[in-house]
């Protein structure tokens, strides 16, 4: 099969890999799209992800497909059904999974990350893992399950309201679904600072009451120009220390401020204890996505999340590595991979 393996920092070799083995509990996806993802590009640059990673390996956790076949102990999918995975496979047994918090788990299997991936034409995961899509659900929309998943745990530790206003910093495909959800869960006003003019309008259509160019407009100024007072909810999606800083700037009293967007492992904020003292401002981040998989496609099959308005392109597996390693590139949107392209 078609493979893209990760052998170390700014090494992606395509290759021909024998199929995955399938054991007793194991079913073999026939890959149709998986996502680039942040935590995709972090580990190509030789940061850590999520999880430790131990080249040579396949990434690509967020993906979809057909089931081609199955272990002798399957009992819930079966060969032709259309499914997505959950890349996060506890151990149900450690001290973490016993605490209800299984997504500390400390023998978690991370599927694209610890083991092999979806960047590749075939993917062998624990029937656990496994969730079925709507007939009427692309694969490209199913692979984005995963993200939903993890953007539903910190919009829940976010704790909106009915009287939320939010401000989501980043109008990437992260930030464009808080904004989404954001409105799901009852905030009456969302706010968008994204520089680039294209995200602000995608974020317009998928619900943002209002879109602000933090680059070339003083932020500040055009919410007291709104007659917006007070920001409950800051969820910073970029990732960026200047970004994290802002967000805990334009916070407003009694808020939250949820640091969603992976830094480098070692980056550093300068932060004002006494700003987020006299502010009480509460710092939260978010980590992985616990049990929020089914919740997540649940919108996606219903069609109540709009998943692929931020989909710039689909690609085969020899254009990953241009995505991986061009900035200005992912800046366009989100890439899908459909190892069956080229």
């Amino acid at each position: 099969m078609k493979s893209a393996v990760f052998y170390g920092k700014h090494d992606l070799r395509l290759e021909e890999r024998a199929l995955p083995s399938v054991g007793k509990h194991d079913v073999l996806i026939k890959v149709m799209a998986c996502g680039v993802c942040g935590t995709d590009v972090h580990i190509y640059e030789g940061d850590k992800g999520a999880a430790e990673t131990n080249p040579p390996t396949i990434l690509g956790h967020e993906f979809a497909g057909v089931v081609e076949q199955v272990g002798e102990a399957v009992t819930q999918v079966k060969v032709g059904d259309r499914v997505c995975v959950d890349p996060n496979q506890l151990c149900g047994k450690c001290y973490y999974c016993r605490s209800g918090i299984g997504h500390f788990c400390e023998n978690m299997v991370g599927i694209g990350t610890t083991v092999e991936g979806g960047f590749a034409q075939y993917c062998a995961v624990n029937e656990s893992q496994v969730y079925h899509l709507a007939d009427t659900t692309p694969f490209e929309e199913g692979a984005m399950t995963e993200p939903v998943a993890c953007c539903l745990h910190g919009i829940d530790l976010c704790e909106i309201s009915a009287a939320s206003t939010v401000m989501v910093i980043g109008g990437g495909m992260i930030g464009l679904l808080m904004v989404q959800l954001a409105k799901l869960s009852g905030a009456h006003q969302v706010i968008l600072l994204e520089p680039v003019e294209g995200k602000r309008e995608v974020g317009k259509k998928l619900g943002a009451d209002l879109c602000i160019d933090p680059i070339h407009e003083d932020v500040k100024a055009v919410l007291a120009e709104h007659q917006i007072h007070r920001i409950s909810v800051v969820i910073e999606c970029a990732g960026l220390k200047q970004t994290i800083a802002q967000a805990i700037d334009l916070a407003g009293k009694y808020s939250i401020v949820m640091m969603f967007g992976l830094t480098k492992p070692d980056d550093e904020v300068a932060i004002k204890p006494f700003q987020i003292f006299q502010k009480e401002v509460i710092l939260k981040a978010s980590f992985i996505n616990p049990y929020t998989q089914q919740r997540a496609l649940d919108l996606i099959n219903a069609k109540k999340i709009d998943v692929s308005s931020m989909v710039y392109e689909v690609r085969g597996l020899s254009g990953l590595e241009e995505v991986l390693a061009n900035a200005e590139l992912r800046k366009k949107g989100k890439f899908i991979i459909d190892p069956w392209k080229d």
